[in-house]
């Protein structure tokens, strides 16, 4: 497996008012929030979206780690249909400080380049301040889609902290 350096950029929003809402008029989306998830639709969430990223670390949780980690307190999962199929998914975290994490948030592949991640974050970034969130904040690297970071930055999200480290892709 090669080895690549990657960066990764840590964002954040301080207050409500700096969001660049990018709501989307399209009719077939829909956003749900799952209280109950199966661990093998999370994981299929989570394998789905983060395959062209090398999304890895969660792939050998078990049923039981996924369903604990689902239960924990501050964590919710959202699930963004379109026409009835899953296009994509957010997680959002409360930390002690009062900040709330989008911790993983994607489209599935045949989903993106549709202006969709414009409106998934729009909503993760609300749904966030509407749970008492003090900071919004996320990160992103330079293995994730490229459209990542500028839809983050035109959403209203400021890098704070940048970071490198080197990881092993197939």
């Amino acid at each position: 497996m090669p080895r690549i350096e990657v960066t990764r950029t840590y964002l954040e929003l301080l207050k409500p008012g700096d969001l660049v809402a990018a709501p989307s008029s399209d009719p077939r989306l829909r956003l749900e929030r799952v209280d109950e998830c199966p661990a093998s639709f999370h994981r299929y969430l989570y394998a789905e979206v983060g395959r062209a990223y090398h999304w890895v670390d969660r792939l050998e949780w078990t049923d039981e780690e996924t369903l604990a980690y689902l239960a924990s307190p501050g964590v919710t999962l959202w699930v963004l249909y379109c026409g009835g199929a899953p296009a994509g998914y957010f997680e959002l975290k409360r930390h002690e400080d009062g900040s709330v994490e989008i911790a993983y948030f994607g489209l599935l592949p045949e989903f993106t380049r549709r202006g969709f991640g414009k409106h998934l974050l729009t909503e993760a970034v609300r749904l966030a301040w509407a749970q008492g969130a003090r900071r919004v904040w996320l990160h992103t690297c330079t293995l994730d889609d490229p459209a990542a970071l500028p839809n983050y930055v035109a959403r209203g999200f400021r890098p704070f902290r940048t970071e490198g480290y080197a990881t092993d892709v197939p």
